[in-house]
C-alpha cells in the first residue's frame, strides 16, 4: 500500500503543480496554467495522460491529495482566485479514485514543516527549536497565509485558519501614518492588507502617494535604484516580523516558526539584513522568549506537495485502521 502510485497536486490562482509519488521522493514534477483547462478535473486528466506518455504507469493512480489555495470546509469547493469549482466527491468518482483528499494550501505546507531537510530552510537570526513542539508558518504572496502544525503522539495536526484577516496593529510612528492612511480607504485594516502583493503596493503608496506595482517596487530595492522602493521593502519586513512574533506567540510555536509564500524568498540578503528578527523578538516582558525561537525561511522549491503527500499518507493509513475494525 505505501508503495502504490499517488497523484499529488498543489493549486493556486494561476499554476496547478503536479507530481506522482511512488516512495519518499517526487517524480514527473509538472506545472499547469490553470487558464489552460475548464475544470480542475481536466487538468487532472491531462497531467496523467502526459505522465503515462512518458512512460509511466499513471493509469494505476488510486489515491490522490490535492492542496488548493482556498478554504476547503465542505464537499463543494469554488475558488475566491479563479474560476475552478467542484465536488470533492464528484471529482473523485470521476477521476476513478479510491481516495481524492483536498485541503487547504497552507494547512499543507505547514504540514511539510517537520518533514523539511535541511537543506530546504534557511536560518534567519538565533533560537534552538524544541522537538515535539508546535511550529508556526506565515507566508506573504498574493495574500497572506498563517498556519502551524501541533504535535499530537507520533502524528502532526495541521491548523487551517484565515489568521492573515487578523487586524493590523501598527509598531512604529510610520506604520501608525500607514494605517491612517489606508483607514480612509478601507476602514478594517489587516495584516494581509500590509502583507502581501498588495501591501507592497499600499506600503509605498502611504509614503510617495504614487501608485508601482510590486515588482517594481522589489526589483527598485535589490537593484538599489530609490530609496522609496528600500524603504517599503524594509518597512514590509518589520512588519512582518512583528506579526510573526504574534503567530509565534498564540500557538507557542518553540518548535520554530517558518516564512513561506512567494515574496520573502526573492528578497535575499535584503530580508537577511532586514529588521525582520529584530521586530520578531520585540515584545516586551516576553522578548526573551521569543528570541529563543528559531526563525526559517523556506528554500525548498515545492513544500506543499511534501505536506500533502504526508496528509494523504496519514489518511490511508487511518481509512486502512478503519476498514479492518
Amino acid at each position: 500500500m505505501s508503495m502504490a502510485l499517488k497523484l499529488l497536486a498543489d493549486v493556486g490562482g494561476t499554476n496547478a503543480r503536479f507530481a506522482l509519488q511512488s516512495g519518499e521522493g517526487f517524480d514527473d514534477i509538472e506545472v499547469l496554467a490553470c487558464a489552460d483547462y475548464p475544470t480542475l478535473g481536466e487538468a487532472m486528466r491531462a497531467y496523467l495522460g502526459k505522465a503515462a506518455g512518458r512512460g509511466l504507469a499513471a493509469d494505476s493512480v488510486r489515491h490522490a491529495a490535492i492542496a488548493i489555495a482556498n478554504p476547503v470546509e465542505e464537499d463543494r469547493v469554488s475558488m475566491t482566485n479563479h474560476h475552478w469549482s467542484f465536488s470533492i466527491e464528484a471529482l473523485r468518482r470521476e477521476q476513478g479514485l479510491d481516495t481524492l483528499l483536498v485541503v487547504n494550501d497552507f494547512a499543507a505546507l505547514a504540514m511539510s514543516l517537520p518533514h523539511l531537510a535541511a537543506e530546504g530552510r534557511e536560518r534567519i537570526g538565533g533560537g534552538i527549536e524544541l522537538q515535539n513542539r508546535p511550529i508556526g508558518l506565515i507566508g506573504p504572496g498574493t495574500g497572506l497565509g498563517v498556519s502551524g502544525v501541533i504535535p499530537a503522539g507520533k502524528r502532526w495536526i495541521a491548523l487551517a485558519g484565515e489568521g492573515g484577516h487578523v487586524t493590523f496593529a501598527p509598531s512604529t510612528r510610520e506604520e501608525v501614518a500607514i494605517l491612517e492612511a489606508l483607514w480612509g480607504e478601507y476602514g478594517h485594516v489587516s495584516a494581509e492588507r500590509l502583507l502581501s502583493g498588495m501591501g507592497l503596493e499600499l506600503i509605498h503608496w502611504a509614503f510617495t502617494g504614487k501608485r508601482l506595482d510590486a515588482p517594481a517596487i522589489t526589483g527598485g530595492a535589490i537593484e538599489g535604484n530609490g530609496a522609496d522602493c528600500a524603504k517599503t521593502v524594509e518597512t514590509f519586513c518589520g512588519i512582518l516580523g512583528s506579526v510573526a512574533g504574534n503567530v509565534a506567540l498564540t500557538l507557542g510555536a518553540t518548535g520554530g516558526m517558518y516564512i513561506g509564500g512567494g515574496i520573502v524568498p526573492r528578497l535575499g540578503r535584503l530580508f537577511a539584513e532586514s529588521s525582520f528578527r529584530a521586530r520578531f523578538e520585540d515584545k516586551g516582558r516576553l522578548s526573551p522568549y521569543l528570541a529563543r525561537i528559531p526563525t526559517y525561511l523556506i528554500t525548498e522549491q515545492y513544500p506543499a506537495l511534501r505536506g500533502v503527500s504526508a496528509m494523504l499518507a496519514d489518511r490511508i493509513a487511518q481509512d486502512h485502521i478503519a476498514a479492518q475494525q
